[in-house]
């Protein structure tokens, strides 16, 4: 048996769901080596340690490593030998390998595939993936729908959309019944570099509509070795963060924890979601909760950082161009 879940990783309600998710969430993607090889020892080390130290809440998709992803989670949780109501899981539908597919018909399959991949019998979230690359007119009067259908059958229990612009959660949202939608998953839109979510928290509020953001290191920006080869950021956007980690370091302070507790700080957000796939980034990302929690912000090193910034602040890139 695990040890009993850390008590000093924050609860946050998420919505109108009645699930408390910790405020760091486990991203999965990387154990589908979409970062680099993870082997299944630490993919298995690295779930065991985030749920010790008080994570509950764990995200991945068929689309991350084409399936690998999903299976690797599995296996992590499984060997946790814990209650399944102790932790939350969250997938995605409607993006794969092979392209993007919202029909009714591929999300139904999915879901069932997507079970036997995590070794579940249902999942607490299942999300539509970046629905900006179909028809939101289709999510809206199809996909939503058939997601309702797999609620109703318990395979799943609440239902979300992902997304990088943050128009598609309002056209959707505004299309669809009261409450069939139950959280957004947004990445890149609250960090330190680009917090324009903060716009859309009260209008999500008023839906009952719980809010994940995922990147708070926007994807590589704002960490002292870079984004990788493939991030769509301009150049302009890529050297300030640059020049941002290096006068953090320069101070004896690290950018990504600073991100991270920016992130964090704002408590209408249910939880960071943050990709981790060894044990070392799993205790730095839930240090980076607890010592915010004791501690608070680091404000004037932020002020410095925000002042650096300035110049690109809300700089954003073309949706999708992402993982390669």
């Amino acid at each position: 048996m695990a040890s009993p879940p850390h008590p000093n990783l924050e609860l946050r309600p998420l919505g109108n769901t009645g699930l408390k998710l910790s405020c760091v969430g486990f991203g999965a993607s990387p154990l589908g080596s979409v970062f680099g090889p993870v082997s299944e020892h630490d993919a298995i080390s690295s779930v065991r340690e985030a749920f010790h130290l008080g994570i509950n809440f764990f995200d991945t998709s068929p689309y991350y490593g084409g399936t690998l992803s999903e299976k690797m989670l599995g296996k992590g949780l499984k060997a946790l030998g814990v209650p399944r109501n102790e932790y939350i899981v969250s997938t995605k539908c409607g993006r794969y390998l092979e392209g993007f597919d919202f029909s009714a018909e591929r999300v139904t399959k999915s879901i069932d595939e997507s079970l036997a991949r995590l070794q579940l019998d249902y999942v607490d979230i299942l999300q539509c993936h970046d629905i900006e690359f179909g028809s939101l007119d289709q999510i809206v009067n199809e996909t939503i729908p058939a997601l309702q259908k797999l609620k109703e059958a318990g395979k799943i229990r609440f239902i979300g959309i992902t997304g990088l612009p943050l128009s598609v959660f309002t056209y959707v949202l505004d299309r669809v019944p009261p409450g069939s939608v139950d959280v957004i998953l947004s990445y890149c839109r609250y960090s330190i570099n680009d917090s324009t979510l903060a716009d859309l928290l009260p209008y999500l509020k008023s839906k009952g509509v719980g809010v994940i953001s995922a990147s708070p290191l926007a994807m590589g920006l704002l960490t002292e070795n870079g984004p990788p080869e493939w991030h769509p950021a301009s150049a302009e956007l890529k050297s300030t963060c640059q020049a941002a980690a290096a006068f953090c370091k320069a101070k004896g302070k690290n950018i990504s924890k600073l991100a991270m507790q920016y992130s964090l700080a704002n408590k209408d957000i249910s939880s960071v979601l943050v990709g981790m796939n060894s044990v070392r980034q799993v205790k730095e990302n839930v240090y980076a909760a607890t010592e915010l929690a004791t501690f608070g912000k680091d404000q004037e090193t932020l002020s410095e950082v925000e002042a650096i910034l300035s110049p690109v602040k809300n700089q954003t890139w073309p949706s999708g161009i992402q993982e390669s």
